[in-house]
């Protein structure tokens, strides 16, 4: 046991600690931030926002706070802070009735791990038409190879209250899906094939997804989840809501604004970044 701001710590802790303070310690060095001085809360903010796009739990999120509190406590209390600037944080909370969204570096960790998977050819596609093309599980597993252009970078997807819609898709989910069909052959009807020339099934791409998403260290990782972090990663880089509506084949544009709402934090810095009016020098 060792002691810790006064309290008595076990091992496991000790070594929760260290892992979370190593973890901060590499995400200040990907920002130039090298002193700890230069540690303000809006960088801690930021920290967390990150931490619930990686897709930690609220639990582990507050862990880790927990640990940056003691840690910054422990400077302020050796004279090398003025302030602790963990202080008056709060762990973030998941918008009530709003979709989740993966970091763009979550969603990289799992491209990686489903290109280092036991099926990476399929798994890397399974990736590209959630992520890459924001469809519905049932879309992709009903997907066949009559709707694919591949030359043109076109699928034709069944969506809900059998409408169909046509979605483009980019270079990286073209080689993806001229791979899967070099492997298992376009003569087949289905994309993804199943046993008995039936479709993959709805639980096999379930368990694809939380696999790949639990080798990355991530909890609560579903396929719709790779839908709204398409979604949201678009609107983010400036697609119109419009599109976003057609693109996941949303009836109402209504249903397509939510995404304003997972991406407010976003928009907020990227105004205080560009607008000329978003901050005034001192003494103007």
């Amino acid at each position: 046991m060792a002691h810790i701001g006064g309290k008595t710590a076990s091992e496991h802790t000790l070594v929760n600690y260290a892992t979370d303070l190593r973890q901060f310690a590499d995400y200040l060095a990907g920002r130039s931030i090298s002193e700890v001085d230069q540690v303000e809360p809006t960088v801690l903010r930021g920290y967390l926002r990150e931490l619930y796009g990686w897709g930690y739990a609220r639990a582990t999120i507050s862990r880790k706070l927990s640990s940056l509190r003691g840690f910054f406590g422990f400077l302020k209390e050796r004279g090398l802070l003025d302030r602790n600037p963990a202080r008056a944080l709060r762990g973030p909370a998941a918008p009530r009735g709003l979709p989740r969204a993966l970091s763009e570096e979550a969603v990289s960790r799992m491209f990686e791990m489903a290109a280092a998977s036991e099926s990476p050819v399929r798994d890397t596609a399974v990736m590209e038409l959630l992520y890459g093309c924001g469809l519905r599980i049932s879309e992709l597993v009903g997907l066949r190879w009559s709707d694919v252009d591949l030359e043109e970078r076109w699928l034709v997807v069944l969506g809900k209250g059998s409408k169909e819609r046509r979605v483009p898709f980019g270079t990286c989910a073209q080689r993806a899906l001229e791979r899967l069909g070099a492997r298992s052959g376009v003569s087949e009807p289905y994309v993804f094939e199943g046993r008995g020339g039936r479709p993959l099934t709805v639980r096999t791409v379930h368990r694809i997804v939380t696999s790949l998403a639990a080798r990355c260290g991530l909890e609560g990782v579903t396929p719709h989840v790779l839908r709204h972090s398409c979604a949201t990663h678009l609107v983010e880089r400036g697609a119109s809501l419009k599109f976003v509506q057609e693109f996941l084949g949303h009836e109402s544009l209504s249903t397509t604004q939510i995404y304003l709402a997972v991406s407010a934090s976003w928009m907020k810095e990227s105004y205080a970044a560009a607008h000329p009016r978003a901050r005034v020098a001192d003494g103007e």
